[in-house]
């Protein structure tokens, strides 16, 4: 979801302005997934590498993250979304880390859709943290060393209970993957857009969708 900052400079605003703008753009995607038959959704809110950032910007999104789930848990039940984060937690305020927790639990039995929201994560640093567990099982026992294969490792990834994602769409024209999902995503469709998040609507939303159901899959075969 790239574009938030310069969306808002663009207008004269601050960059947190953006990110508020963006917050609200989350709730409309999330409402025409099902339109359009999308059952997950995984959002990149904030990366291992975006504490980089000014303390205010990083202190306002963290403010906001927790606005937004406090706000938003009531429509998340009444639409059937399930909740899940992903990365690493351990950096976060503890009441964050808590509302996170609530906002998982007491979507727990939704199952219309299912919305996975990243803050604090970074495909290498779920990596590193997925072989630390590995190794600690091999180190006990409770796994041998000639098991591990590719099949093993996604196990102890954060989306161990989650599809592998089939489209990967990043807004403002950056033609990077900057870290996400980089295991999940080996065989993922990217579609890399000009528009800002905030602008992203609904509507450009399904065409690109749409357009995704049009390409032919392979994963390394050919077409027989």
């Amino acid at each position: 979801m790239d574009g938030n900052g310069r969306w808002a400079t663009q207008r004269g605003r601050p960059r947190l302005f953006g990110h508020h703008a963006g917050a609200r753009r989350v709730r409309e995607i999330v409402e025409a997934c099902p339109s359009v038959g999308v059952k997950y959704l995984t959002i990149f809110a904030f990366s291992t590498e975006n504490w980089k950032r000014t303390q205010a910007e990083v202190a306002g999104l963290m403010s906001l993250f927790k606005r937004y789930i406090t706000r938003e848990t009531r429509e998340l039940n009444t639409y059937g979304v399930r909740v899940r984060f992903i990365g690493d937690r351990t950096r976060l305020d503890a009441t964050l880390a808590r509302l996170m927790t609530e906002l998982e639990n007491a979507t727990a039995g939704n199952t219309n859709m299912h919305l996975t929201i990243a803050i604090n994560y970074g495909g290498r640093d779920e990596v590193a943290r997925a072989t630390k567990r590995l190794a600690q099982d091999v180190a006990n026992g409770m796994l041998k060393p000639e098991d591990v294969d590719e099949e093993t490792l996604p196990k102890y990834l954060d989306t161990y209970v989650l599809p592998d994602p089939d489209l990967v769409i990043r807004t403002s024209g950056e033609a990077r993957i900057s870290n996400f999902l980089l295991w999940q995503s080996a065989y993922s469709e990217y579609e890399f857009i000009d528009t800002l998040w905030p602008d992203f609507t609904r509507s450009e939303f399904e065409e690109v969708c749409t357009a995704y159901g049009g390409r032919e899959r392979r994963y390394g075969g050919v077409k027989a």
